[in-house]
């Protein structure tokens, strides 16, 4: 889920309301001109929190984890927003806050600090059918970074809230590395070069800035690490980051691509059609982005980028505009082929070509279709109406090849498919019988490892795609959006380039079918097909289509 709702921040669930009260009453501003005074929560902050800490309308008293909505949640905010300080409040709630589930009030009850050892006096009342809250029995939390600067982002300000509030009588013992909450508990900092605490069983989990959490410097297998040891005590964890590389693999990629619906994502982004180069249009971006955070001086803001611009302008885009954009050594500009969307029906009967790029067991598998008039879409097939993209581990580690083959005669019948484009390695028995089926006219193998070919047909795509008066569309597909952020160029010789991923982990399958099938296309309309009409006439009793003209 990604919440951001265009007419506000709208509550209509229940939730920990407690939790925000408790905040602003015992973290107070960490520093600056205002330090020490009380807090008060940006909108976007109480919008994340009130997420955070919702509770199923079901939930039961001793329920933990499973009491809530949300297993665990992702903020994506651009810098200077105010992520760390926020992130600071979440980890002393976590600490001596009522962040545990307690029942359902019926009337006339009260939260007091007095009987949870802070003798503060606050105290909230709760209404009928509220949820309640308590403190946790033995806290283990860990604030987890990649090094210890990016960890002081966090533990700077949770220090100053503790030594400027009424929690620096709960909480007397803030060190560098740690802090001990009564006899049994503890906040501990964890970096990459740190991991000796790693595995252990925790409640809560602070990971900041996993955009760069990445297999490289082996941050994923932490964040794995740390939620399997959330999973053991029944607590949940918070990931916090700016926009990532989509060509790295990172943590932040990996959450925000997941289905899981107890993932409770938070990334405001302004309009696609927006141009962050243009200074104007970067103000509208800014504005948007950067909404609900009245400290945050937009001028400031854009002094920053534009430096920042002038030698990385995806990291400017990223860190600023909040925007996952490719860095340097892209094949395609992933706002360019998003400007290109124009989303439509084909119907049935309609002439497309088809693009193929088959797999075994690590890559994905995928046919991609293009109208002659340059509509390029991921077509759907069976029941339930698929993408014809298929990923070997959502099948027991295997393509699936006979719903591949199943799919692509569906294909066949639904449209005037004229020509199919396939690349034929691991699959060469399949598009053999394809060309007997189908005709040697309609199914060519077309080897993509071919580097004058393929850096040709590369080059065709791309072009289309940036020039301005291009007419071709797509249809937005998710997935092949990031197949093709994931392809980088590699140098051959006489100027040419063949596609690589951007990481063994990233897959470019969707990106070589798009090339394929505009190829297909644009190869048939220079044979005149888009003039001449074929009527192709398969039947399940037939082993060759026929052609009646």
């Amino acid at each position: 889920m990604t919440a951001a709702p265009e007419d506000g921040f709208v509550v209509d669930f229940p939730t920990l309301w407690v939790v925000v009260d408790w905040i602003e009453a015992h973290c107070p501003v960490p520093d600056g001109f205002r330090a020490g005074e009380d807090l008060e929560m940006y909108p976007w902050q109480t919008w994340c929190t009130v997420n955070h800490y919702r509770i199923r309308p079901g939930a039961e008293l001793g329920q933990l984890a499973r009491a809530f909505t949300y297993r665990r949640s992702q903020v994506v905010a651009p810098q200077k927003t105010g992520k760390g300080p926020w992130s600071a409040t979440l980890i002393l709630a976590e600490a001596v806050g009522p962040t545990v589930f307690a029942g359902w009030a019926h009337g006339g009850e009260v939260y007091r600090c007095a009987d949870h050892g802070c003798e503060c006096g606050w105290w909230y009342p709760y209404e009928p059918g509220e949820p309640m809250g308590r403190p946790w029995a033995s806290p283990l939390i860990q604030l987890t970074a990649t090094a210890e600067d990016q960890t002081d982002n966090v533990y700077r300000p949770l220090r100053s809230m503790i030594r400027l509030g009424p929690l620096a009588e709960v909480l007397p013992k803030a060190g560098e590395e740690f802090i001990r909450i009564g006899d049994e508990g503890r906040i501990d900092v964890v970096t990459s070069s740190a991991t000796s605490r790693l595995g252990q069983p925790v409640t809560f989990v602070l990971q900041d800035e996993t955009g760069i959490w990445t297999p490289t410097n082996k941050m994923t297998r932490t964040a794995d690490t740390q939620r399997r040891g959330l999973a053991g005590m029944g607590g949940r964890a918070i990931e916090t980051t700016n926009a990532w590389d989509p060509s790295e693999d990172s943590v932040a990629q990996r959450t925000s691509q997941s289905k899981r619906p107890d993932i409770f994502k938070y990334h405001p982004q302004a309009p696609k059609g927006l141009s962050y180069a243009d200074k104007r249009q970067r103000r509208k971006i800014h504005r948007h982005v950067y909404a609900g955070s009245s400290h945050v001086d937009l001028d400031a803001i854009e002094a920053e980028a534009a430096e920042i611009l002038e030698r990385d302008p995806a990291q400017a885009e990223r860190f600023f505009g909040n925007r996952i954009v490719s860095g340097t050594g892209s094949w395609l500009d992933s706002e360019a082929w998003a400007a290109r969307v124009d989303a439509r029906e084909v119907p049935r009967g309609t002439r497309i070509v088809l693009g193929f790029d088959g797999s075994d067991i690590d890559d994905h598998t995928a046919l991609r279709a293009e109208t002659l008039d340059g509509f390029q879409f991921t077509p759907t097939y069976g029941p339930d109406q698929a993408p014809t993209i298929w990923n070997p581990a959502d099948f027991g580690g295997q393509v699936p090849r006979l719903e591949v083959d199943a799919a692509l005669d569906e294909l066949m019948r639904r449209f005037d498919v004229v020509r199919l484009y396939a690349d034929p390695p691991y699959w060469e028995t399949e598009v053999d019988e394809w060309v007997d089926r189908y005709g040697e006219r309609r199914v060519i193998r077309w080897h993509t490892r071919r580097v004058v070919q393929m850096h040709a047909a590369a080059e065709r795509l791309r072009t289309d795609v940036l020039k301005q008066d291009t007419t071709f569309t797509h249809d937005g597909c998710e997935l092949t959006a990031d197949h093709i952020a994931n392809a980088r160029t590699a140098a051959r010789p006489g100027d040419r380039y063949v596609l690589r991923k951007a990481s063994e982990h990233q897959k470019i399958d969707a990106c070589v079918t798009s090339i394929l099938a505009h190829e297909a296309a644009m190869d048939t309309i220079a044979a005149g097909g888009a003039r001449k009409k074929k009527n192709y006439i398969y039947t399940a009793s037939t082993t060759r289509a026929t052609t009646r003209r």
